[in-house]
C-alpha cells in the first residue's frame, strides 16, 4: 500500500510523520502483510477496505467521517462494521459510505445536505447507520459526490439523494436537495455497469459504454459541447462509438478510459488536470495524446488532478494540481501533460478495485431471471431514455425461462406487451436490430410467440372462466401484436424468413375460421379478438376457408338483395318471382370460348359471380364435375394469351409477361381476363398466367418496386441498378446512350426530358418503374383490375399478400413429390403396390426435377401446384388394355394417368420421358 501527497490531517494513514505533504510514494506499514481491496479519498479523510472485508479509516474525524473515536493520524478499524462482509466504499467531502455482500448501504460523516439517505437530516452521523430505504434493493455499487451520493442497484436502477443544487441528482428537479434515495426514472430501463460521482456532477456507464451524465456543467465537466448545467441524465453522444469501459471524476473534471486502453478527459483544465499540455476547460471528450501508444489500464481522479495506470512500462502517469505533492513527481509544481509518479509499479492480477463490480454487471440478466416478473418488467419504459436501454429487448428472449409455457402468463406476455406499447422511435430501432438477425434467431423468436398464440387458444377450447375473459383476451391481443411487429419486420427487410414461416397451422382446429371471418367482416364485437386482424398467420388452407366464406357471404347478400327486389316487383306488379340459380352457368362453344365467354359474363349479375361456376359444352354430354371446368380454363387463356391479339408482351429471359401498352384489342378483353382470374381463385383452379409478383401487387394496391422491375426485365433491372450503385464521376459518358435507347419511348413520354441527368438517379429509377407498371398500361390494367374486383373484391383480399394471392391463381412451386405418390389414388387392377405402380413411383423420383416439372405440365396442364398443396391435385392412375409399346395418356382435365402395364423399369422410364417431352400445349382428351 503505498500513498503520497496531503497528509496535514493524517489521511495518508502514516502515522506521526512531521510531514505535511509527502511528494512521492510511501509505503503505508500499516498495511503490510494485508491486502487491501479498495480505497475512498475524502476531501481530509480515507478509507480502506481489506480483503477480509474489514474497514479502517484515518484522517480527519470533525464531522463523524471516520466512523470511530480512535487516533486518526493512522488506518483504526471501524468497529461497528465488524459483523458486516464490506465490498465496497466511497469517501465524499465529509462522509462515508460502505456496501455489504448483501447489498446493503452503510453512511457516515456529515448530512447536513441528506447526502447519507438517512430520511431526518442530521448535522453529522458519526456511527454508520444502514440506510433504511434500500434495503428492500440488492445495491451492486455506491458513489459519493461533494454532498451527494448515489447506488446503483442489481437490477440496474440507479438511486440518487442529498444536495440537488445543480441538478446532481437527475431527479428534474432543481435546487432542493432530497434525504432519502430516489430512483432516476429517466433511467429507467438501461442496464448499468458503473456510476461515478464528482464534486455536484455524476455520471452512468452503460453495460456497452454508454456514457450518460447529469448534474454541474460549469466547467464542461459533462462533455456536452455546452456550460449549462443538467438535471436529467443526458447521452454523451461524442463518446457512444468509443467502447468507454470505466470513468471517474474529479471536482469539475471527467475521465474515461475506452477499451482500447485510450483516455478522454474534459471539465475544468485550470490546473493541467486534463492533461492536454494546456490549462484550458473542455466542454467535450478530448483524447490525451500524450498518453497515445500506451494502453492504459486504469484511471482515477483526484479533486484536481488525474492518475493513469500503464502495465506495459510499469509506470504511472500524473497530471494537475500538484500543491500538496499528490502528482508523485518529488516536486510541488503543476503539471499540464502526463508525467510519472515515481517509483516502479507492477500491474496487479486483479482487476481495478474500482471495476471489480463490472463482472458481475455483466451477469445481471442471468442472476435476476428468477425475478423478471416481479422487478424487471414493470419497470421497462414506453420511451425508454437511450438505445442502450432496448438491449434488454434482444436479450431477454433467450431466457428460457420464457420458453416455458408455465410462465407465459407471467413472463413471456408481459414481455410482449412492454414491446408493443414502445413509442414509435424505439420500436423502430428494435426492428432495425431484428431484421439484422440471422434467419434462424429471428425464427426462433417467431415461434416462441406463435406457441404462446397456440397455448393461449387450447385454453380457450378448454374453456375460461367469465371472470378471466377480459384478461384473457388481453393476453392473446398482446402476443398477436407481438407476432404483427414481427411480421412487419420481416417485410420490412425483404424477408429475413418466408412469409409462411408465420403460419399457425393448428387454427383449423382450435377456432371456427368461418365464424372469425364472419365477426371480423361484420365488425362486430370489439372485446372479441379476431384471428382476421392477424392474417398473416393463416396458412393457405386457412385462406382458401376464408375466400369461400367470404364468396357465400357477399352470394348471400347479394341473393338477399336481388329477392327484395323481385319481392317489390312482385308486389308492384303482381307477377311471379324469378327463380334464383345456385350456379354460374357458362354455355361455351368450344370453337368461340372467348367470345361466348364475353357474352354471357358480360349479362351475368354480380351476385352470379360469386356462385360456384358450371361450364357446359354446346354438342358435348359431359357433365361438369370439375374436369369440364378446368377445361374451360385452360382453354380460354390459351386463347386469350395467343399472340393474335397482341394483350400481352412476353419476355424471353424471365419468361413472364406483362400488358402492352398499345393495343387495337376491345378493352373489354383485359375486362375478361380479370373476371377469369377471380373466377379461377373461387372455384380453386389453377391458371397458366404467368405474370410477375407485380401484378399482385396491383391488385392489392401495393407499389411495385425495382425489385419486381428486375424480375420481369432482369436484364434492364440489372441496368437500372447499376445506375444507382455506380459512384464514378463519368455517369453520363457511361450510362446516357444505353439508357437513352432503351426507354426512348418512355423518355418521350415524361415531358421530353432525353437524359437521366435531368432527374437524380433515384428519381429517375423510380420513374421507370412507374411508367412500366403503372403510367403506360393504365387502361389495360383498370379494365383488368375492374374484372378481378367484381369476382373477387371486397375485405377478404385484405387477408391476402400479393405471393399469396399468386399462388391461388397459379398454384406454386412447394413441392412434395412424396405427398404426391401418397396422396395418388388407383382404379381398376392398380394398387399402391400394384408392380407396374412401384416401378412407377421408382422411376419417378429418380427423375431430375425438370422432368418431374414436366410431368406435372403433361398431367395437370401446368407446372405448378395449387395453394392447397400437392394432396389436392387428385392424382388418379389406371391401367389400359394395351401392351407395353402404347405410351402413357394424360386426361388433363381430370389429372388422370393412362397407365400401361409396364413389366420392366427400363421401359416405363422410355415410354413415360417421350410422353412428357413429346407434350404440346395442354392433352384435353
Amino acid at each position: 500500500m503505498l500513498c503520497w501527497g496531503n497528509a496535514s490531517y493524517g489521511q495518508l494513514g502514516l502515522g506521526g510523520i512531521d510531514e505535511e505533504i509527502v511528494l512521492e510514494p510511501r509505503k503505508c506499514e500499516f498495511f503490510e502483510g494485508k491486502r487491501v481491496r479498495d480505497v475512498g479519498c475524502g476531501r481530509r479523510h480515507s478509507v480502506f477496505l481489506l480483503e477480509d472485508g474489514t474497514v479502517y479509516t484515518c484522517g480527519c474525524s470533525d464531522l463523524g467521517q471516520l466512523g470511530h473515536d480512535k487516533a486518526r493520524k493512522k488506518p483504526e478499524q471501524v468497529v461497528s462494521l465488524d459483523a458486516q462482509n464490506i465490498v465496497a466504499v466511497s469517501c465524499g467531502e465529509a462522509h462515508t459510505l460502505a456496501l455489504n455482500d448483501k447489498g446493503q448501504v452503510f453512511a457516515w460523516g456529515l448530512g447536513s445536505d441528506g447526502q447519507l439517505g438517512l430520511s431526518n437530516i442530521e448535522d453529522c452521523i458519526r456511527i454508520p447507520r444502514t440506510v433504511k430505504s434500500l434495503s428492500e434493493v440488492h445495491i451492486a455499487q455506491v458513489a459519493c459526490g461533494y454532498w451527494h451520493s448515489l447506488a446503483l442497484a442489481r437490477g440496474g436502477q440507479i438511486f440518487s439523494w442529498g444536495q440537488n443544487k445543480y441538478g446532481q441528482l437527475g431527479l428534474g428537479m432543481q435546487g432542493a436537495g432530497v434525504s432519502s434515495p430516489q430512483v432516476v426514472q429517466s433511467l429507467q430501463g438501461v442496464p448499468f455497469a458503473q456510476i461515478s460521482a464528482g464534486g455536484s456532477h455524476s455520471f452512468g456507464l452503460t453495460l456497452s459504454g454508454a456514457v450518460f451524465g447529469w448534474g454541474s456543467n460549469r466547467f464542461g465537466q459533462l462533455g456536452l459541447s455546452d456550460n449549462d448545467d443538467r438535471h436529467f441524465p443526458a447521452l454523451l453522444k461524442t463518446l457512444r462509438s468509443q467502447r468507454v469501459v470505466y470513468i471517474c471524476c474529479g471536482e469539475d473534471h471527467t475521465a474515461a478510459l475506452t477499451k482500447e486502453g485510450g483516455v478522454f478527459t474534459f471539465g475544468a483544465g485550470g490546473y493541467g488536470q486534463l492533461g492536454h499540455n494546456t490549462t484550458n476547460h473542455e466542454v467535450n471528450p478530448r483524447k490525451v495524446f500524450e498518453l497515445m501508444g500506451n494502453v492504459v489500464a486504469q484511471i482515477a481522479c483526484g479533486r484536481q488532478h488525474t492518475l493513469a495506470f500503464i502495465p506495459s512500462s510499469g509506470k504511472i502517469d500524473s497530471f494537475g494540481l500538484g500543491g500538496n505533492g499528490q502528482l508523485g513527481t518529488r516536486s510541488t509544481y503543476n503539471r499540464i501533460s502526463p508525467a510519472p509518479v515515481k517509483g516502479c509499479w507492477q500491474a496487479h492480477t486483479d482487476p481495478c478495485p474500482s471495476l471489480l463490480l463490472l463482472p458481475m454487471h455483466g451477469l445481471i440478466l442471468i442472476q435476476v431471471a428468477a425475478s423478471i416478473e416481479k422487478h424487471l418488467l414493470p419497470r421497462l419504459s414506453s420511451s425508454p431514455p437511450d438505445i442502450e436501454a432496448l438491449r434488454l429487448y434482444l436479450t431477454l428472449p433467450e431466457c428460457p425461462l420464457l420458453s416455458n409455457p408455465n410462465n407465459y402468463t407471467t413472463l413471456t406476455i408481459p414481455f410482449a406487451k412492454a414491446v408493443v406499447s414502445l413509442k414509435d422511435a424505439p420500436i423502430k430501432v428494435l426492428g432495425n436490430w431484428w431484421s439484422k438477425f440471422e434467419p434462424a434467431v429471428f425464427q426462433r423468436l417467431v415461434e416462441l410467440y406463435k406457441e404462446v398464440v397456440v397455448y393461449l387458444l387450447r385454453m380457450q377450447k378448454l374453456g375460461i372462466p367469465l371472470s378471466d375473459q377480459r384478461i384473457f383476451t388481453c393476453f392473446l391481443h398482446t402476443s398477436l401484436k407481438f407476432l404483427e411487429i414481427l411480421h412487419s419486420v420481416n417485410e420490412r427487410a425483404g424477408q429475413i424468413i418466408q412469409y409462411d414461416k408465420f403460419y399457425i397451422h393448428e387454427l383449423d382446429e382450435l377456432i371456427d375460421i368461418r365464424n372469425d371471418y364472419v365477426t371480423w367482416f361484420q365488425q362486430q364485437m370489439f372485446s372479441v379478438v379476431t384471428m382476421c386482424k392477424y392474417p398473416f398467420v393463416f396458412d393457405a388452407q386457412a385462406k382458401t376457408a376464408l375466400l369461400q366464406t367470404d364468396a357465400v357471404i357477399q352470394m348471400q347478400m347479394a341473393v338477399d338483395h336481388a329477392q327484395r327486389q323481385n319481392l317489390h316487383s312482385l308486389f308492384l306488379s303482381g307477377g311471379g318471382v324469378e327463380s334464383v340459380n345456385p350456379c354460374l352457368i357458362l354455355i361455351v362453344r368450344r370453337e368461340n370460348v372467348v367470345g361466348d365467354s364475353m357474352e354471357v359474363l358480360r349479362k351475368s349479375k354480380n351476385v352470379d359471380y360469386k356462385k360456384p361456376l358450371k361450364v357446359i359444352v354446346v354438342g358435348e354430354e359431359a357433365v361438369d364435375a370439375g374436369g369440364v371446368r378446368k377445361e374451360f380454363f385452360l382453354l380460354i387463356m390459351k386463347e386469350l394469351l395467343d399472340p393474335k391479339y397482341g394483350m400481352f408482351r412476353y419476355y424471353e429471359e424471365s419468361r413472364l409477361i406483362w400488358f402492352t401498352h398499345k393495343t387495337f384489342e376491345d378493352i373489354d378483353l383485359f375486362h375478361l381476363i380479370g373476371v377469369v382470374c377471380g373466377l379461377a381463385i373461387y372455384n380453386l383452379t389453377i391458371v397458366e398466367l404467368n405474370f410477375p409478383l407485380a401484378l399482385y401487387k396491383k391488385l392489392l394496391k401495393k407499389t411495385p418496386t425495382l425489385e419486381d422491375l428486375k424480375e420481369l426485365m432482369p436484364d434492364v433491372g440489372r441496368s437500372l441498378q447499376q445506375l444507382l450503385d455506380y459512384t464514378e464521376d463519368d455517369l453520363e459518358e457511361t450510362f446516357c446512350l444505353n439508357f437513352t435507347v432503351r426507354t426512348r419511348y418512355f423518355i418521350c413520354d415524361l415531358n421530353g426530358f432525353c437524359h437521366v441527368f435531368n432527374l437524380s438517379r433515384q428519381e429517375f429509377v423510380n420513374a421507370y418503374v412507374v411508367y412500366k407498371f403503372n403510367t403506360s398500361v393504365a387502361p389495360q390494367f383498370s379494365a383488368f383490375y375492374a374484372g378481378f374486383h367484381k369476382v373477387c373484391g371486397g375485405k377478404v383480399l385484405e387477408l391476402f399478400q400479393p405471393s399469396e394471392l399468386q399462388a391461388m391463381v397459379i398454384g406454386n412451386t412447394n413441392y412434395d413429390w412424396k405427398e404426391l405418390e401418397k396422396s395418388t389414388e388407383y382404379k381398376g387392377e392398380y394398387w399402391a403396390d400394384h408392380p407396374t405402380i412401384k416401378i412407377f413411383w421408382e422411376v419417378f423420383h429418380e427423375l431430375p426435377l425438370e422432368k418431374k416439372k414436366q410431368f406435372l405440365l403433361f398431367l395437370t396442364g401446368s407446372d405448378r401446384i395449387p395453394i392447397l398443396g400437392m394432396k389436392s391435385l387428385a392424382l388418379v392412375i389406371q391401367p389400359t388394355g394395351g401392351g407395353e409399346q402404347y405410351f402413357p395418356v394424360a386426361h388433363t382435365c381430370f389429372n388422370l394417368l393412362d397407365l400401361p402395364k409396364y413389366t420392366n423399369k427400363e421401359t416405363l422410364k422410355e415410354k413415360l420421358l417421350h410422353a412428357i417431352e413429346h407434350n404440346q400445349g395442354f392433352n384435353l382428351v
